[in-house]
């Protein structure tokens, strides 16, 4: 039995663990991860985002990430900031996920780099305090 390969949210080597990483490894992951295309179109979305926000697989794959999937990221914080990326683009950033929801502090790691063809918002969800 091979075991699958984990990355950790904010780990050095993230980006590159996504761009080899199968859909089995993806949902292993305990963060969300959507992977979007240089059209905002989301190709890949994890196990984990799907349980934490509700949305299923097929809600989510082959839409536009910022108009459809996820509108309240459609602002100079997120979208923004793949759009005016030239080279890589690794920051994270406190945020509150407000669609569909109450509000929800969260974490969001947004990577692209140079020439790859897929993006990802990676979301940790912020534990509340007991």
């Amino acid at each position: 039995m091979t075991q699958t390969p984990t990355v950790t949210f904010d780990a050095a080597d993230t980006f590159d663990f996504l761009q080899q990483a199968d859909d089995e490894a993806l949902d292993a992951l305990d963060f969300g991860v959507i992977a979007f295309d240089a059209d905002t179109t989301v190709k890949r979305y994890n196990a984990h985002e799907s349980r934490a926000a509700g949305l299923s697989h097929g809600r989510v794959l082959g839409h536009p990430i910022f108009t459809v999937v996820a509108p309240c990221m459609n602002n100079y914080m997120v979208a923004q900031r793949f759009e005016d990326a030239v080279d890589a683009l690794d920051v994270t950033i406190d945020y509150v996920l407000t669609l569909r929801m109450r509000p929800v502090k969260v974490k969001l790691r947004l990577l692209a780099g140079p020439r790859d063809a897929l993006r990802y918002v990676l979301v940790q969800r912020q534990l509340s305090p007991a």
